[in-house]
């Protein structure tokens, strides 16, 4: 693969992690082609589970494969592509850097799902306009029934991501501070690690495609509350003429940063501790507290997988760096994921 053979992927404007890599591909200045669901090509491989995005690749043996895991999907690109890569260069601030990806992928995903299919003027509104988000043109007989079909199926999936009557509140007063979180911190930082974006500033960008960009409820909210979030959003759409300045030096990490780190560790480390143990114990749901208010939900295996790559990032580091990121880390809530 090179940078003359444009990238294949399968995505759709709704899907969140479609956005996040269509961001990277084109901070990275890697050409693409997107194709959505059924017009890519008839011989191209299909993926295991059907996720968006799913990117065509070549293995080992050039062989295309079918390919969905977003964070996988950048290291590799990383890897391969030498120029404006996405994951920082300190270690420490890597680290950061993979803590707020998985949070945009894995929690904030929790509020644009919640939000999008658990009020009802937001799931009657994605439910006509997602169906339309295709290249096929549809009429009024057409559009109705497909708009039907995928409220039904996603609203009867509002399990799977955690968004139940009970956990609905905790959702909704994260999802607030964190926009007031970020709304501080972009006032004085363009990213969230500094001068260049890092994938975590793609994961959350991707989520609030949808949250701060689409679905109205939590529109408005944004709207209210976060103007620079609004801007931050519309840039990160196409970062391809940013040319990017140095990230922070994990010596001296701004208090903003500190703050939205807090935030994340509030909310997300309980839900993959208790999650990781009700897989462990091969338990179908998890009921933990979270942010001082009982929490439950269907068990997720991917989410164990999460915290394993994390806590093996971690081990990662030299002795050093682990100190380092231990301190930065501590009073934040994150380092409950690795004692």
């Amino acid at each position: 693969m090179t940078a003359q053979q444009p990238v294949a992927l399968l995505g759709a404007p709704g899907s969140p992690y479609t956005r996040k890599m269509v961001a990277v591909l084109r901070y990275r200045r890697i050409p693409y082609r997107l194709f959505y669901r059924g017009r890519e090509p008839a011989d191209y491989p299909k993926a295991k589970v059907p996720l968006l995005p799913t990117f065509f690749l070549p293995d080992a043996e050039g062989t295309l494969q079918a390919v969905t895991d977003s964070t996988p999907l950048i290291q590799r690109f990383d890897a391969e592509y030498p120029e404006r890569r996405i994951r920082p260069e300190n270690p420490v601030i890597a680290f950061l850097d993979a803590l707020i990806e998985d949070y945009g992928d894995e929690w904030l995903t929790k509020a644009m799902f919640h939000y999008r299919w658990a009020h009802a003027r937001d799931a009657e509104f994605a439910g006509r306009l997602l169906p339309t988000w295709g290249p096929a043109p549809l009429d009024e007989d057409t559009l109705p029934a497909m708009a039907k079909m995928i409220s039904d199926r996603q609203i009867s999936r509002l399990r799977y991501v955690g968004s139940n009557p009970e956990t609905g509140p905790v959702i909704e007063a994260s999802y607030v501070r964190l926009l007031d979180a970020l709304e501080q911190h972009l006032a004085r930082h363009p990213f969230l690690l500094g001068g260049a974006p890092g994938a975590g500033d793609f994961a959350l960008y991707g989520q609030l495609t949808q949250l701060a960009g689409v679905d109205p409820t939590p529109l408005a909210i944004a709207q209210d509350r976060g103007p620079r979030i609004m801007g931050w959003i519309g840039m990160l759409e196409d970062l391809s003429g940013l040319e990017p300045g140095p990230m922070f030096d994990p010596a001296d990490l701004p208090p903003t940063l500190m703050a939205l780190l807090a935030e994340m560790g509030r909310v997300y480390p309980p839900l993959l501790l208790a999650n990781a143990q009700a897989i462990a114990a091969g338990a179908q749901s998890l009921e933990t507290v979270i942010d001082g208010q009982a929490w439950s939900q269907q068990a997720f295996p991917y989410q164990a997988k999460c915290l394993k790559w994390l806590r093996e990032e971690r081990a990662a580091l030299s002795d050093a760096d682990r100190t380092k990121a231990d301190s930065v880390l501590g009073g934040t809530g994150w380092t409950a994921l690795f004692g």
